[in-house]
């Protein structure tokens, strides 16, 4: 399906959107993107219905045509103190604040979010695969997150978060049992099963 440029009609119209918000272990990191009404790529999508070398090919071409992209991380100390929900848009909204121009007008995947100052915004399920900008801000949310990931992978590879990026794997649960929790852990998360007790 062919993603659509622009849901306001404003040039300077920005998606916004996040990745990890599900992880047991790693910051949730959201990115906002403005691209020109020209931009067109065929190969665009949804982060989530793309492989890593497609998103990873994606990624220079978006940050070299739009005209404006950043991306922010929360890390697990603030998403325990305000809660996942919250640290999500937190994200959003840091990103959005590191604009050049700033947007005039946001577009969010999901349905929930806060208002961005006087910026009208619009929330939209399953945005990432209907609008460009948003699908584009999917592919820096995720590609960047996942780069933290492999970093703090070489700092704890027992948990082997380079594979899965800190999401509640079989493998990864295996790890927290054996091995116990990290500062990267989301304390307030189920890390595991209510069965097991988890030593702090």
């Amino acid at each position: 399906m062919k993603l659509s440029p622009n849901f306001s009609g404003n040039a300077l119209e920005c998606g916004t959107d996040e990745a990890g918000r599900g992880c047991l272990a790693g910051p949730v990191t959201a990115a906002a993107v403005i691209l020109p009404n020209t931009f067109t790529n065929e190969l665009l999508n949804d982060s989530k219905l793309l492989s890593v070398k497609n998103r990873d090919l994606l990624k220079p071409i978006i940050e070299a045509q739009a005209l404006c992209f950043a991306y922010f991380h929360i890390y697990p100390d603030t998403i325990d103190a305000i809660n996942i929900l919250n640290a999500s848009i937190l994200a959003m909204h840091k990103s959005l604040a590191l604009l050049q121009p700033q947007a005039q007008f946001i577009i969010v995947d999901g349905n929930r979010f806060k208002s961005f100052g006087e910026i009208p915004h619009q929330t939209i399920i399953k945005g990432d695969s209907k609008y460009l900008s948003i699908a584009a801000a999917s592919i820096l949310a995720k590609t960047n997150r996942d780069a933290y990931m492999a970093a703090i992978h070489e700092e704890f590879p027992m948990y082997n978060w380079k594979q899965n990026k800190g999401y509640p794997t079989k493998e990864h649960r295996a790890a927290i049992r054996k091995f116990g929790i990290t500062k990267y852990h989301r304390k307030s998360f189920r890390l595991l099963p209510e069965e097991f007790k988890l030593e702090r």
